[in-house]
């Protein structure tokens, strides 16, 4: 078996293990952004893993990890997106090298995915991935997350900033209804205590991700807007 074949193989089986059924242009479009990420890595330094199978642990199923929280979501906010007659959007912040971002729009081609960086080859590489991949709902931002307006119904980061600092940062681009997915390692009990009472967080959900032992979770939150917590 190939080392392509190797990594296909554990990639497949780690869907499964999700509960993921990927269409084959899906299982596609990722193993060629892994190979994407490889390739711009050598010069462009997107992350700090060099070898395919560690981004495919750490990267690729760390970010398929999030996908099922996030399709639970979507499904429960169909209707709003039917009545507002137009598709949902996400930004995910400090994207880096895609993650969870392009992921995302692979799993969600439902879904509008934003990618905004401060490092203009990163933004680069997210719109040259859009292209490659032929992902029409991936755009690539080269910007600071305060200088943008949205609205954006989910905004999503991976290990980007603390809680609080995520949420001042990117509230002005979170639509009304609007909330923010942050994925986390282990649960974070300071950054969530930090949280100013206009941030509630309404649910944390434990990831287990396939092939790689280590804490990870998705704290959700939303705008107190009023409510009791």
């Amino acid at each position: 078996m190939s080392a392509e074949q190797h990594l296909e193989a554990a990639l497949r089986a780690g869907a499964a293990e999700l509960g993921l059924a990927l269409q084959p242009a899906q299982v596609q479009q990722l193993l060629d952004f892994l190979a994407l990420l490889h390739k711009w890595n050598r010069v462009y330094n997107l992350t700090a893993l060099r070898a395919p199978q560690d981004m495919l642990t750490h990267h690729l199923l760390d970010s398929l990890a999030a996908v099922p929280p996030l399709l639970r979501y979507l499904q429960s906010m169909q209707e709003r997106e039917q009545e507002q007659g137009r598709a949902l959007q996400l930004l995910d912040v400090g994207s880096g090298g895609g993650l969870p971002g392009v992921v995302f729009a692979i799993c969600c081609p439902q879904l509008q995915v934003h990618c905004v960086d401060t490092v203009a080859k990163k933004a680069a590489f997210i719109q040259q991935a859009a292209a490659t991949l032929r992902l029409g709902n991936l755009r690539g931002i080269h910007a600071r997350v305060e200088s943008l307006s949205g609205p954006y119904d989910i905004i999503s980061s991976r290990a980007f900033a603390a809680l609080a600092d995520f949420t001042a940062w990117s509230r002005a681009a979170l639509a009304p209804q609007g909330v923010w997915l942050a994925m986390k390692g282990k649960l974070p009990g300071d950054e969530i205590g930090q949280l100013p009472p206009t941030v509630q967080v309404f649910h944390v959900e434990q990831l287990a991700v396939p092939q790689l032992q280590a804490e990870r979770c998705i704290v959700w939150l939303r705008p107190a807007g009023g409510e009791p917590s």
